[in-house]
């Protein structure tokens, strides 16, 4: 999952180039590893994070510095820790094991290309396209620019907001398809952390409409009992 390269094994419509002009979802009843349980709920699992990380520091604008700035460096932030994280789980997520990219509630995650042709691909190629999106973003000197002086353009914080919503359906599909791998390797305090990173920074700086969080909102709720977010 994730990362900016392709996948030999996809089918051709999942070769097909694309271009996010729209992001959509539909409830379609599909559940890639058919549980019922959510096992990053159970309190032995959700308490767990890496120690000594104050998210409220991480995430508030520092005084004096321009927002657009503090967006910006943090979208690159949040892209690199994520691609690497969803990097390490890769070769659990493939066409055959996760032909749809779904999150809880059952929700799919469906890519819209320049025509509003919506494609349901599989996950590793929905966010491999994500993650390719993301990154020609970051690369666009028009879009987040690293010259000083250089202005951000116009509709730049809704920019953002799409490249967040497709971060956190990244970790919404590690967290519903690929969390007992994510146990088996040790990270989950690292996936704790970084979602829960992830939501305070959305929720402070308004990335995030409710029914983007949704799926994962018992989460929310559960690691904010813990102080988190």
């Amino acid at each position: 999952m994730g990362g900016c390269h392709s996948y030999p094994s996809a089918t051709k419509a999942d070769s097909q180039t694309l271009q996010p002009s729209d992001i959509s979802c539909e409830k379609l009843g599909i559940n890639n590893n058919n549980l019922e349980e959510r096992p990053y709920l159970q309190q032995q699992f959700v308490c767990q994070q890496i120690p000594h990380t104050d998210m409220f520091a991480l995430t508030a604008l520092p005084p004096g510095i321009d927002k657009a700035e503090w967006l910006a460096s943090n979208t690159v932030a949040f892209f690199k820790h994520i691609n690497l994280f969803s990097s390490a789980l890769s070769e659990f997520c493939t066409p055959s094991t996760c032909p749809t990219a779904c999150g809880p509630d059952n929700t799919v995650y469906v890519w819209t290309d320049d025509h509003g042709r919506k494609l349901k691909c599989s996950a590793p190629l929905y966010f491999d396209y994500a993650m390719s999106y993301i990154q020609e973003l970051l690369t666009d000197e028009d879009v987040f620019p690293t010259k000083a002086g250089a202005v951000f353009p116009t509709g730049f914080v809704f920019l953002v907001q799409k490249v967040f919503l497709l971060f956190f359906r990244t970790l919404a599909h590690i967290y519903w398809s690929h969390y007992r791998q994510t146990l088996a390797l040790g990270l989950h305090p690292h996936l704790n952390t970084l979602f829960a990173h992830l939501t305070l920074f959305c929720r402070q700086h308004s990335l995030l409409e409710p029914e983007d969080t949704e799926p994962l909102q018992d989460l929310i709720t559960a690691l904010g009992q813990h102080g988190w977010t």
